[in-house]
């Protein structure tokens, strides 16, 4: 994709992604919204937006196809594998692809589409710019001994590597 143009394979990929979306739509229920992860030429996990249907908030259509691949390669990093999303990630789905270590991401309509018909995504996208106390969500950092102990599970966990903890400030 040099051209910053989709090839004939994404393309392919793609429309798998666009006909897990519409069969979503057909069994009720369900949010319009397909996604598969591809790896070496292969599918190894495809998702689509179960919301509703398991009470989840988080069963997004990305989301379910990181899990599916998951459970398929017994691992959750995927730096080998190309995402491929029916329309343009949520701010959740796009940050746990980065979480998977996806390279690549492939998608069909984009977040000012998918606000054309009711979903939230650009909105969301434009809340995580404000400043914390700006934000619909209230948030609130706890201090002294709750935080000193959560902080100390921390460091217990980074103490049982077998190599340095680069930190990510």
């Amino acid at each position: 994709m040099p051209d910053g143009s989709p090839s004939q394979t994404d393309l392919k990929y793609l429309q798998q992604a666009v006909d897990i979306s519409r069969r979503a739509l057909e069994d009720g229920g369900n949010t319009p919204f397909g996604a598969l992860v591809v790896i070496n030429g292969a599918v190894v996990g495809e998702g689509t937006s179960s919301v509703v249907r398991l009470s989840d908030p988080t069963a997004h259509a990305e989301v379910m196809a990181l899990r599916a691949s998951g459970q398929a390669l017994g691992r959750h990093l995927f730096e080998d594998g190309v995402m491929y999303a029916s329309s343009e990630p949520c701010p959740m789905c796009l940050v746990a692809c980065y979480w998977a270590r996806i390279p690549r991401l492939v998608f069909g309509a984009s977040s000012r589409d998918v606000a054309t018909y009711g979903f939230e995504d650009l909105q969301l996208y434009r809340e995580l710019t404000l400043p914390s106390d700006h934000r619909s969500l209230q948030e609130e950092g706890a201090g002294g001994a709750v935080k000193a102990d959560a902080i100390s599970v921390l460091k217990a966990w980074a103490d049982g590597l077998p190599g340095p903890v680069v930190p990510k400030l």
